[in-house]
């Protein structure tokens, strides 16, 4: 692509260097290993490495453009040197220009919040499926092309690969894509560049402090997403969240609520629920779903929200509603010959969990026994560790602490920092098993006719990190494994 073209998507402060004034770029990357002769390398601040450090690395490789944020001192002025005010902008930017701006030919809508994202923007993709139209997917479990899969390894990728999915989605004929929004995402700038149709938020409770380090921070990245849409899309937020008015504040969107609690332009309500399913009512009409629990009626109402202000017809968006199944390890029943139902959720956060196991009791009522087997990550948040295991202990009939991804931390020290938020009593009906693997069979194997076994904390994932190295670890293959053995 011609550099003027390529460079008319930003604002550059001061561009010097480069023998050709029509340089031809062949290829645009913010990753020095991926330099070839020709391309353009555009060196970002990351969280632990400088892109800055690379730019010689990227000139011996070939690069004929750099874009920074501040200029080398000794760089040849044969290579052209493109100063910028934000390098994480400008890749967004550039990445979408290289593209032939793929969002702007699809109908986009961003899903953010601490839980639910994955779920919210599955179902809009599934439901846009359902409605006749292909479309495509970005999440944490896996992207979709139409109905080709590609792995995943971040909620949000780099700008880079956002836009060549979307690219390839335009190419397969998709109308609709649907994306996971992280809080790194938005504050890293890997979204600049796109336009959306919509965005929606979910909620928003304590996680990721690790990297933002104060929930106003993490708030913050949320609320900055809603900022930058563009004035022709859509703002749908929680009403029942504390923290869904701030995400309207000062987004340029049409602004739109939902709620299953109080006056919403869409309005959830939960006439009777099952372990399987629950009977739902959307802005007044009863639809029979295969989801259950509370936090599972937001997301189909979200989902209910965004689809009708796409437009589409409100009897066919009741039918795929009511033809909607759950995403993988978001609330996944597994039962066996005996009578024993298995729960694999994500809830990687105190609210998460509490949100699952309220969902089980009301289900099984005051007297249902209910055994919970948990973790917590390692080199993440160790604050919401005693949090987890208080909230498990207090919702659970047995509670069983075990590994989840360590990953360069010691399970054990993980455990003992859950363990100190329980208090005697608690501590009476927990155990404390390391091996994830032995915890579920333990946690099978103590369950009676009626129990609801929760295993939660990694859900879709199929693996275990130890030290760097990824095991295969699936806490469904666990739980059928668990079942045989019965």
């Amino acid at each position: 692509m011609n550099i003027n073209r390529l460079l008319s998507a930003i604002t550059p402060l001061a561009i010097t260097g480069g023998d050709t004034p029509d340089l031809d770029i062949k290829g645009i990357t913010a990753d020095s290993r991926e330099v070839g002769p020709g391309w353009l390398f555009v060196a970002v601040p990351g969280v632990s490495v400088d892109g800055h450090r690379f730019i010689d690395s990227a000139v011996e490789k070939g690069a004929a453009a750099i874009v920074c944020e501040q200029l080398p001192q000794h760089l040849s002025t044969a290579v052209k040197q493109i100063r910028v005010a934000s390098s994480a902008d400008a890749l967004g930017h550039l990445a979408s220009q290289w593209f032939d701006n793929p969002s702007a030919k699809l109908r986009l809508i961003g899903v953010t919040g601490t839980n639910g994202k994955t779920t919210t923007a599955t179902l809009i993709y599934e439901m846009a499926r359902l409605m006749g139209y292909k479309a495509g997917l970005l999440s944490t479990v896996c992207n979709y092309v139409d109905t080709t899969p590609y792995p995943t390894e971040h909620t949000t990728p780099d700008p880079i690969t956002i836009n060549r999915l979307l690219a390839q989605m335009v190419d397969a004929g998709c109308q609709y894509a649907a994306m996971e929004v992280s809080s790194h995402a938005a504050h890293q700038r890997r979204i600049a560049g796109l336009t959306f149709t919509g965005g929606v938020f979910t909620n928003l409770t304590r996680d990721h402090l690790d990297y933002h380090k104060t929930v106003d921070a993490y708030l913050a990245a949320k609320k900055l997403f809603f900022d930058t849409l563009p004035a022709t899309a859509f703002a749908l937020t929680n009403a029942d969240d504390r923290n869904g008015a701030v995400m309207l504040q000062n987004t340029p969107a049409s602004r739109h609520t939902y709620s299953l609690r109080s006056e919403a332009d869409f309005t959830g309500h939960i006439v009777e629920q099952r372990i399987d399913g629950t009977l739902l009512s959307l802005n007044g009409r009863e639809v029979e779903t295969l989801f259950t629990g509370r936090f599972n009626a937001y997301n189909l109402t979200a989902v209910y929200g965004v689809a009708r202000l796409l437009g589409w017809d409100n009897e066919a968006i009741l039918r795929a509603i009511s033809r909607l199944v759950p995403v993988a390890g978001r609330f996944q029943a597994f039962r066996s010959p005996a009578g024993v139902t298995a729960i694999v959720d994500y809830a990687h956060t105190p609210d998460a969990l509490v949100n699952v196991l309220d969902t089980i009791r009301e289900v099984v009522g005051p007297q249902g026994q209910i055994i919970t087997v948990v973790g917590c990550g390692g080199n993440r948040d160790a604050g919401k560790r005693p949090i987890m295991a208080l909230e498990a202990a207090r919702r659970s009939s047995h509670l069983i602490l075990t590994s989840d991804n360590p990953r360069f931390e010691e399970p054990d020290s993980i455990i003992d920092q859950m363990e100190a938020g329980l208090d005697p009593a608690l501590s009476a009906r927990t155990t404390r098993i390391t091996d994830r693997r032995e915890a579920i069979r333990k946690a099978v194997r103590m369950a009676a006719q009626g129990t609801v076994v929760l295993i939660a904390g990694k859900g879709h994932e199929d693996y275990q990190e130890i030290c760097g190295v990824k095991h295969h670890f699936a806490d469904s293959e666990e739980v059928k494994a668990a079942f045989q053995e019965l």
